[in-house]
């Protein structure tokens, strides 16, 4: 028998830089990843947006080929589906009968689309991979309406596709405003309007009854009719596989700051677990994001090696809508004051300050690269726990960089 090594379940992105990281940090073990998806780990932020627009037909954004996979001796398996994990043995189960024993093992599920629970919510489609993507894009294509439930950033970022492509668009979100959860009012309302100027027919406040086989019927007994209908209402954590196994589950896998869940030789990263944060107080988050996937599966894997480092890397989300770009920083539901810096008249930051005055997030809007400088050095403020004076934050002729080093 081959001697245990480290395991990795899941092709996502938190996956594939496990490879990397457990390389770059000195292991030279076995190391293998299970994937039930046919493809090797590829990006996931085009699904919503170019891969439904572009033209030529579209191909996987690899994370990693077969190159870089033989240059870093890793295994990767395709095509079948974990079923179990035997912690008293400490192996992997797989779907076709083999069992993968493990020295530590990473679960990198991450999430899986929430569905529509009224009737015919099956009808719906939802985006989670690549052949989700593929059927979307085909079938948007030889639709010539559609409607969009959901008002968070998978929603509007397919609104924004579709609308591009030609459809006429309706979107709806039954919640008083769209990105409700962690995007402050004002930013939102930019982004409502966005829409509107592109033609979408924005249905907020309203609720859904049915969604049929010609559109969607709305709690108010209006029918939109649509050729598709799209969902977008949010993500769920991947946990079947923890569960099953006995571990610890809260609001996804329960891990604590070094990313280690209830057994001390598996450890989780990205969309599928939970952590206490202790730059915001050890407060549980779960964090839905690119960057959170990458920065998870290094801390993860150095501590599979032996570490004890604790995840404390400052949350940072983007979005694109149409031309403009949405960046978030930090944890804006923390704040109980906001500042505003305007910075020309088409983007601004706002600023996130707790009670004690210390910056905790910044949130803001700009066409192109016009919001990335101020939000890159307030995630550097944010980490740094400082507590800037308001009105040098407001004055967009103080530099940033000016307050980060005082």
């Amino acid at each position: 028998m081959p001697e245990p090594g480290m395991v990795i379940i899941g092709g996502g992105m938190a996956g594939a830089r496990a490879i990397v990281s457990l390389r770059a940090n000195g292991w030279q073990g076995a190391v293998s990843l299970i994937t039930e998806e046919t493809l090797l780990p590829y990006e996931r932020p085009p699904l919503s947006k170019a891969m439904l627009t572009d033209e030529p037909e579209p191909q996987p954004v690899y994370l990693l080929d077969k190159s870089m996979l033989a240059s870093l001796n890793a295994t990767v398996i395709r095509g079948v589906r974990a079923t179990g994990i035997d912690r008293g043995a400490k192996q992997a189960l797989l779907a076709d009968g083999r069992a993968i024993a493990y020295h530590k093992l990473l679960i990198a599920t991450g999430a899986k689309p929430r569905k529509l629970t009224i009737q015919g919510g099956e009808l719906a489609y939802t985006l989670r991979d690549f052949a989700d993507g593929d059927h979307l894009r085909k079938s948007l294509r030889a639709s010539t309406s559609a409607a969009i439930i959901g008002g968070g950033f998978i929603g509007l970022e397919v609104a924004s596709s579709a609308c591009k492509l030609g459809c006429a668009v309706t979107l709806i979100e039954a919640q008083p405003r769209i990105l409700m959860r962690g995007v402050p009012e004002e930013i939102a309302r930019v982004v409502h309007a966005r829409h509107a100027a592109a033609g979408v027919r924005m249905e907020v406040g309203t609720g859904l009854t049915a969604v049929e086989t010609n559109g969607v019927l709305l709690a108010d007994g209006r029918k939109v009719k649509a050729g598709i209908v799209i969902a977008g209402i949010g993500a769920t954590p991947e946990t079947t596989l923890a569960q099953q196994a006995g571990l610890a589950i809260d609001n996804g896998i329960a891990c604590d700051a070094q990313l280690r869940t209830s057994d001390p030789d598996i450890y989780a990263a990205g969309d599928c677990c939970s952590f206490p944060h202790g730059l915001f107080g050890g407060k549980r988050m779960r964090l839905e994001a690119w960057r959170n996937a990458t920065d998870q599966a290094n801390v993860a894997t150095e501590n599979m090696l032996g570490g004890s480092k604790s995840y404390v890397a400052v949350p940072w989300f983007w979005s694109d809508q149409y031309e403009l770009s949405l960046q978030i920083a930090g944890v804006p539901g923390d704040g109980v004051a906001t500042v505003r810096r305007q910075l020309a008249e088409d983007s601004f930051v706002i600023f996130h300050l707790d009670g004690a005055g210390r910056l905790v997030a910044a949130s803001g809007i700009g066409p192109g690269n016009a919001i990335s400088r101020d939000v890159k050095l307030a995630e550097m403020l944010i980490a740094k726990r400082a507590t800037p004076l308001p009105e040098a934050l407001a004055d967009s002729t103080v530099q940033l960089k000016t307050l980060l080093k005082a």
